[in-house]
């Protein structure tokens, strides 16, 4: 019996000790999440988005099932892409572009290697500037950046919205057609 015990005392400690460490590292994933904006503007100082909109797309992606279609930061499941990274990648991908046509009227993918090598070093500044000001909760991003994040949400609207030129793309994500029926939503 005195053997019985001590294992209850040593499940005890464990459990207790596990459940500590949770404890530990759920508060700290609160504490340590990205600031979401109070607002979004490009260098005119146009505002692109709010919080408040940021906040209602979160709430309109959880409505259709949001992590059980793809991931946030790896976090949900694997039938449709990591959202996060498809959108930093198809905003890079507009942003090349843009820049692209500017500069030759030629797309990224039809310039020189060298040319693109120095546009590809040119989008990792943009991307890893940190252009968030905490004292006014603003992200200010360049214009050419605003336009590539404006492709790129239409590229979303389109996915959610029913557009028949990505049903095949929605099939792939095993989406509903038109997950999100009401635009204004």
């Amino acid at each position: 019996m005195g053997g019985h015990r001590r294992l209850w005392w040593v499940l005890g400690g464990t459990l207790a000790a596990a459940f500590t460490i949770l404890g530990f590292f759920g508060r700290e994933v609160y504490r340590q999440a990205p600031p979401i904006p109070e607002r979004v503007v490009s260098v005119s100082g146009r505002v692109l988005m709010t919080k408040a909109q940021i906040l209602d797309g979160q709430q309109v992606w959880q409505s259709t099932g949001g992590q059980q279609q793809g991931s946030i930061w790896g976090h949900g499941a694997y039938q449709a892409p990591d959202w996060s990274a498809d959108w930093l990648h198809r905003e890079a991908t507009a942003l090349l572009d843009i820049w692209s046509l500017a500069e030759s009227g030629l797309r990224y993918d039809q310039r020189p290697l060298e040319a693109q090598a120095a546009l590809r070093a040119r989008l990792q500044a943009e991307l890893r500037a940190n252009r968030y000001d905490p004292d006014s909760g603003t992200i200010t991003v360049s214009a050419e950046r605003a336009q590539a994040m404006a492709q790129t949400a239409a590229h979303y609207r389109a996915l959610f919205g029913g557009d028949p030129s990505l049903s095949e793309l929605r099939e792939d994500y095993a989406m509903q057609d038109a997950a999100v029926a009401d635009p204004a939503r």
